[in-house]
């Protein structure tokens, strides 16, 4: 209670399921007293692209990111070609630069994050049964979660994935939109997964 959170937003359509997901996330944790910035990337029309024009001056440290005391997210996205959507990865290339979010000497449990907690809230376009032919969806979930956020020190959570949410009953959505709401009730109580090659590869 009384967090700054951070969730960063990358769906185009504000009425799909996704932006359900994002409004209860809102919702919630505005009821738990938290301070709840969204940064709509595409409502934004962020620019994806890092170039020679962000390499200017100091690093700032005036950014919701790192004013956020709390959770550092949710990501809200849906899975793209087994990644985040390009705009969020511009996100991540733009933002979590060197001297803000890690250091050469200072990465992964040395990070310059780890006051921060980060959950990948995400929706698939195929079934869980579709991702688990080749290892399951937690190797996709590496280089995202390992290789940026974890490189950085933030802290990761468990995934909250819903799948193939547009083939979905009615019903079923329904349910997966109220496990989102009974899971950040208690959010907070969660603790970080290991981040270890065996968690993603057992």
């Amino acid at each position: 209670p009384g967090k700054k959170v951070l969730i960063v937003y990358a769906h185009q359509e504000p009425k799909s399921f996704n932006g359900s997901l994002l409004k209860i996330a809102v919702e919630e944790l505005t009821k738990q007293g938290c301070s709840v910035t969204v940064s709509d990337l595409y409502a934004m029309q962020f620019e994806p692209r890092a170039t020679r024009n962000d390499i200017v001056g100091e690093t700032s440290q005036n950014t919701p990111l790192s004013k956020a005391s709390g959770l550092q997210s949710p990501h809200q996205f849906p899975l793209f070609w087994f990644s985040m959507p390009a705009i969020l990865k511009g996100w991540m290339d733009r933002v979590l630069v060197q001297g803000f979010a890690y250091d050469l000497s200072k990465a992964y449990d040395g990070g310059l994050l780890q006051d921060k907690l980060s959950l990948f809230s995400f929706t698939t376009g195929g079934s869980e049964e579709k991702y688990a032919i080749r290892g399951g969806i937690r190797c996709l979930l590496w280089p995202m979660q390992h290789g940026i956020m974890h490189f950085c020190g933030v802290k990761v959570l468990e995934p909250h994935i819903c799948y193939a949410p547009k083939h979905a009953s009615e019903e079923k959505r329904k349910e997966m939109l109220t496990a989102w709401t009974q899971r950040l009730k208690t959010l907070w109580k969660e603790e970080p997964i290991d981040c270890s090659p065996e968690w993603y590869f057992k």
